[in-house]
C-alpha cells in the first residue's frame, strides 16, 4: 500500500512539473521545453496557467518600475508595462485577439468565419479591435501609474496578467467544445474539471483581494476583487458569444479572452468609486 501511495504522489508531481512546462511553453516564449502534449499534460497546464500569468505580470510590472525608478514620466512606465506581455507572448494573444475580431465581424457562417480566422492576413476588424486594446491599456496603466503612484500600476499589471491567464483556465472547463479538430484549441479544450476551474478561480480571486488589501485595505481588496470578477465576465461573455458562433474555441479565441481580461481588469482599477 506504501509502495502504491508513493507511486502515486509521483506520478502527480510528474503530471505537475508537466503541467507547468506546457503552461510556460504555450503562453510565454520563456525557454521551456514541452514534454508532454497529451490531454493530462494540457489539463495540468492549463491549471497552472495564472503562474505563467503571474510571472508575465511582475515582469511588465518591473519593466514599468524600473522606468519611473530612472526617471521616466509615467506613460513611458505604461508603454512598457503593456509592451512586456506583448513581447513575452511574440504576440500571440494579439494576433488572436485580432484574428477572433476579424471572424467575429465577419457575419459568414462558422466555417467560413474560422477561415478566415487562420489567413495571415489582419482584416480592419482587427485592426480596429487590437488599436482600441491597447490604447485602453495604455491608459488605464498610466491612470494608474500617473494618479495613484507606482505601486498600484505595478500591482495592477501583476493581477491583470494572472487573472488574464486564469480566464484560459475557465475556458478549458469540460462543457467547452473545440471549435477545429486541430491546434491549441483542440489540445486544451475540455481537459479541466468545472470544479478544479473553480477552485483555481476562487484561489486567484482570494490572492487578488489579498494583495488588494495589503496596499490600499479593504477599500484595495475590494477594488482588485471587483476588476477581477468583473474582467472574468468580460471573459465568459465573449467565450459564450465564441462557441455560438464558432461552434467552440480555437487558440485565437484564448488569445482575445487574455487580451479581453487584462483590458477589462485594468479598466475597471482605474474606476473611480475603487478608487
Amino acid at each position: 500500500m506504501r509502495a502504491v501511495t508513493i507511486s502515486r504522489t509521483r506520478d502527480r508531481a510528474r503530471t505537475s512539473v508537466d503541467g507547468i512546462r506546457f503552461a510556460f511553453g504555450t503562453l510565454t516564449v520563456l525557454p521551456v521545453r514541452v514534454s508532454r502534449w497529451d490531454r493530462g499534460a494540457a489539463r495540468a497546464g492549463m491549471l497552472w496557467a495564472p503562474l505563467a500569468g503571474l510571472v508575465v505580470g511582475l515582469a511588465a510590472a518591473a519593466a514599468g518600475g524600473l522606468l519611473l525608478l530612472l526617471g521616466a514620466g509615467p506613460a513611458l512606465a505604461a508603454v512598457a508595462s503593456v509592451a512586456v506581455p506583448a513581447v513575452l507572448t511574440r504576440g500571440l494573444h494579439l494576433d488572436g485577439l485580432a484574428d477572433t475580431a476579424d471572424g467575429l465581424g465577419s457575419g459568414k457562417p462558422a466555417e467560413d468565419a474560422l477561415r478566415i480566422m487562420k489567413q495571415s492576413d489582419i482584416g480592419p476588424f482587427g485592426v480596429i479591435a487590437l488599436l482600441l486594446v491597447l490604447l485602453a491599456q495604455v491608459a488605464a496603466v498610466y491612470e494608474l501609474y500617473a494618479g495613484q503612484g507606482w505601486a498600484y500600476g505595478m500591482v495592477g499589471a501583476a493581477v491583470t496578467g494572472t487573472v488574464a491567464r486564469l480566464a484560459l483556465t475557465l475556458a478549458s472547463r469540460t462543457a467547452v467544445p473545440a471549435a477545429r479538430p486541430e491546434g491549441l484549441g483542440a489540445v486544451v479544450a475540455g481537459t479541466v474539471p468545472a470544479r478544479a476551474a473553480v477552485a483555481v478561480a476562487l484561489l486567484v480571486l482570494m490572492a487578488a483581494a489579498g494583495v488588494g488589501g495589503a496596499l490600499g485595505g479593504p477599500d484595495g481588496a475590494l477594488r482588485h476583487l471587483v476588476a477581477a470578477a468583473l474582467a472574468l465576465v468580460a471573459a465568459e461573455w465573449l467565450l459564450r458569444r465564441c462557441v455560438r458562433r464558432f461552434g467552440g474555441v480555437t487558440g485565437d479565441v484564448f488569445g482575445a479572452m487574455e487580451e479581453t481580461t487584462a483590458t477589462a481588469a485594468l479598466v475597471v482599477l482605474t474606476f473611480g468609486p475603487f478608487r
